[in-house]
């Protein structure tokens, strides 16, 4: 077992208007979940969540917009976050999530002091129409080059228990591993009754064979990381995880649902003699 664990917490900068159709997703706007919704989170709300991440031991802060991919507004308005945020809170590391993105556009972000892009491949290229017509798998894919052509670090992942099969699973880590992520997050499928999914139907003990089989599939990543999903999926069995493979979680809150309490993901942590991650390796 890894004995540093990396914390990274989650900024929902942009919620719940996207006119994309993941079906997994409830911030699509098509299928009308009970959800915040806002275009632009005051700056100020982002500072203090930033500050109150570091406190909390986090390292990684991740910037997340709800929308296919970036353009010119967004991609002004989280390098202005960004800008802000290095200054401010320089002992995070800035990391976004904002969809597609061009080469020009990644470039842009690492100019204004974004260190990291996080764009998920979600599951299979042969199993992603069946939870997305709206673009395409291919098109996840070359994002995720992109990053990789840009010099940021990259981070992607996907999520298990949408109705994919143990060959979708292994498809999807192939891929992951052809593109060499340095973080890899493993979310586990946190149903809404508004989507057009049924519920999850992965037991724990098959989602603790999961987080073996990302870490085996993907050896070279320097982080296996449970995000979403993982108070649902795993109870009060959560400190199982590291024993399986992971070496990193998301404290806080997620997008649109609702995190443990921080202060509970710490008193785990001691409970287990794990330390925090001080520096980014």
């Amino acid at each position: 077992m890894n004995k540093e664990i990396f914390l990274c917490a989650i900024c929902n900068i942009n919620s719940g208007t996207c006119n994309e159709d993941c079906k997994f997703c409830s911030q699509s706007v098509r299928y009308k979940a009970d959800i915040q919704r806002y275009k632009q989170k005051e700056m100020l709300h982002i500072l203090d969540e930033a500050k109150t991440a570091r406190e909390n031991g986090a390292l990684g802060f991740c910037l997340v917009t709800s929308d296919k991919g970036l353009n010119s507004k967004t991609l002004e308005f989280v390098c202005g976050i960004a800008k802000i945020l290095t200054k401010e809170v320089p002992e995070l590391r800035l990391i976004a999530c904002n969809g597609t993105a061009s080469l020009d556009q990644l470039l842009t972000l690492k100019d204004a002091g974004i260190k990291a892009y996080n764009h998920n491949l979600e599951t299979s290229r042969d199993f992603y129409p069946k939870i997305c017509t709206t673009h395409t798998w291919d098109e996840r894919y070359e994002t995720c080059q992109n990053v990789n052509k840009s010099g940021l670090v990259l981070i992607s992942g996907g999520i298990f228990g949408l109705g994919e099969s143990d060959e979708d699973r292994i498809s999807m880590l192939k891929s992951l591993e052809s593109l060499n992520p340095t973080s890899v997050p493993i979310n586990f499928y946190h149903h809404n009754e508004a989507l057009d999914l049924e519920p999850n139907p992965l037991d724990i003990e098959t989602a603790f064979s999961l987080i073996r089989l990302t870490r085996k599939s993907i050896p070279n990543a320097e982080r296996i990381m449970i995000a979403g999903g993982r108070g649902l999926m795993f109870g009060e069995r959560q400190d199982e995880i590291f024993q399986h493979g992971a070496n990193s979680i998301v404290i806080g809150n997620y997008l649109t649902t609702n995190g443990r309490i921080s202060s509970k993901d710490l008193e785990m942590l001691k409970s287990l003699n794990l330390s925090i991650a001080k520096k980014v390796s």
